[in-house]
């Protein structure tokens, strides 16, 4: 029901729509509306990031850091599912679960000394600023933890954190174990995550005019 004016009401249909039917409305609609350009770059950008996972292997190092980091940001919300139903609910209880694999990973660092190490500003996000091969290592730990605490079934806080410092050690061990380098000493690439998305959305911006 919805209001028509003077506290009258009346009912209408409400539809919801599966997202192939939004890609059809967005793409046959009048783009000179805000909503419809906006969905049409949407769905340019997604089909971009589709294309380039399936052409991973031949990506540019800035095409891999994009990818990864999709899939990363996809991961640490499954991962942040996992851990709510684990026991860890408040902002802060999450900070320290995140701080937990850092320390695993990044022989002891927690995500300030991390910070510190690639010199960024406080309002710069560490996974934005990370090389293909260092989000490849936190997809990984994301990925292998999120699995065992809904494998095991870990119930607490304090369980969870261990396992997400279990697994970053594990991580970290696995790199050792092939002569890799220690995430902490991966260089800092020059442009950041979100620069890349900026120039990519350009450049799509550029091709639909």
């Amino acid at each position: 029901m919805v209001g028509i004016g003077s506290g009258a009401m009346r009912k209408i249909d409400d539809f919801h729509l599966s997202r192939y039917a939004c890609y059809l409305i967005v793409q046959n609609a009048n783009p000179s509306k805000e909503v419809v350009a906006l969905g049409q770059t949407y769905f340019a950008i997604q089909t971009r990031k589709q294309e380039l996972a399936e052409q991973l292997p031949e990506l540019t190092e800035d095409e891999r850091r994009l990818t990864i980091r999709n899939e990363l940001t996809r991961h640490n919300a499954q991962l942040a599912d996992a851990a709510n139903a684990a026991g860890v609910i408040k902002s802060l209880d999450y900070a320290i679960f995140q701080n937990e694999v850092y320390k695993g990973l990044y022989g002891g660092l927690v995500a300030k000394d991390i910070h510190n190490r690639k010199k960024l500003k406080k309002s710069q996000q560490i996974l934005d600023h990370m090389g293909s091969a260092e989000l490849a290592a936190n997809l990984f730990r994301a990925t292998q933890t999120e699995e065992k605490l809904r494998k095991d079934k870990i119930k607490g806080k304090i369980k969870a954190n261990e396992t997400h410092y279990e697994v970053g050690q594990k991580v970290r061990k696995a790199i050792a174990d092939i002569g890799g380098t220690m995430p902490e000493n991966l260089p800092v690439p020059d442009k950041s995550i979100k620069q890349l998305e900026r120039e990519q959305r350009i450049k799509i911006e550029n091709i639909n005019d």
